[in-house]
């Protein structure tokens, strides 16, 4: 393992999703010290980008979510220090951290995506909702994890979910309910890994924050039921989605199919989690990696 040198595991950082980051990223650090690795902890919001340099690293697997780690501005300050990073580039990671401006990207492409509209405080709240119809769900456009994310189920509400996304990020996205099932599909390299269906417990009303990282009773399937056919149509438009925004490397795409089986494109994660409720461990598990083996294919996109 000498080949990979000294590595940065980038970890923690100042968004939101700080706490999922410090856990996603000491995974990967056991796993990469597991294997021989001369793997280090590296917390941007206590140490100073220089330090990559003065402690002589060669690479960094970046294990950072949200902002200032997963949306373009680390990556592109590892450009300007020449040290080579896992994952997607500058582009892509601010595109994908954008859920509206991912969804632009699709639909010019004629790529599915459900309807939506963007919400300000002096929005027609009631017409949209009448346009989009009941239920909606409302998304800070910038935000992981479903932070600030809520489902609009009753008329007149729209605004009061407004209000909570605004507190996370100035651009809301209210988006068109499908009503189906939700796939994830984790990308690694130029292979889309097999699909997880995912299934909250009955009382939860979508895949939030708690169903994501602090309750038991979330159902994870993998294989996901679906027939062969239609698990390789689902395969490959996750690689085209992923593939317009320029993702590389590794990431995830999650998709929803409507009663009717129609697939709509909902976003694309570009530094997915790494806990042990993460949906691209997963699936690698399913596909024959284990966690290590996992960790070290990313890392080797480095090379």
């Amino acid at each position: 393992m000498s080949k990979f040198g000294k590595v940065a595991v980038m970890l923690g950082g100042t968004s939101a999703e700080r706490p999922v980051s410090l856990n996603s990223g000491n995974a990967v650090l056991a796993a990469l010290l597991r294997q021989g690795i001369d793997a280090h902890a590296f917390d941007p919001a206590n140490r100073n980008l220089g330090d990559l340099i003065s402690g002589e690293f060669d690479r960094v697997f970046i294990a950072l979510h949200g902002r200032y780690g997963e949306d373009g501005c680390m990556q592109g300050a590892l450009e300007l220090l020449n040290l080579p990073y896992t994952g997607s580039g500058v582009m892509a990671s601010a595109i994908g951290m954008d859920k509206w401006r991912t969804k632009l990207l699709w639909r010019a492409a004629g790529l599915p995506t459900a309807d939506w509209d963007i919400l300000v405080a002096d929005s027609d709240f009631a017409a949209i909702e009448k346009r989009l119809g009941l239920p909606i769900f409302v998304k800070p456009a910038r935000e992981g994890s479903s932070i600030g994310m809520s489902k609009v189920t009753e008329a007149g509400t729209l605004k009061a979910a407004f209000d909570v996304a605004v507190e996370h990020d100035a651009l809301v996205l209210a988006e068109k309910f499908i009503d189906g099932a939700e796939f994830t599909v984790g990308i690694l390299g130029t292979t889309a890994l097999p699909l997880i269906r995912l299934q909250p417990a009955k009382e939860k009303a979508f895949y939030d924050f708690e169903a994501k990282y602090l309750r038991d009773d979330t159902q994870y399937h993998c294989p996901a039921g679906l027939p062969d056919a239609q698990e390789m149509a689902l395969r490959h438009l996750a690689l085209d989605a992923f593939r317009l925004v320029e993702g590389r490397g590794w990431g995830r795409v999650d998709v929803m199919l409507d009663s009717l089986g129609n697939p709509y494109l909902l976003e694309v994660n570009t530094s997915p989690g790494m806990t042990d409720h993460s949906l691209v461990p997963m699936a690698a598990r399913v596909a024959g990696l284990s966690f290590d083996q996992l960790c070290i294919a990313i890392l080797e996109q480095t090379l």
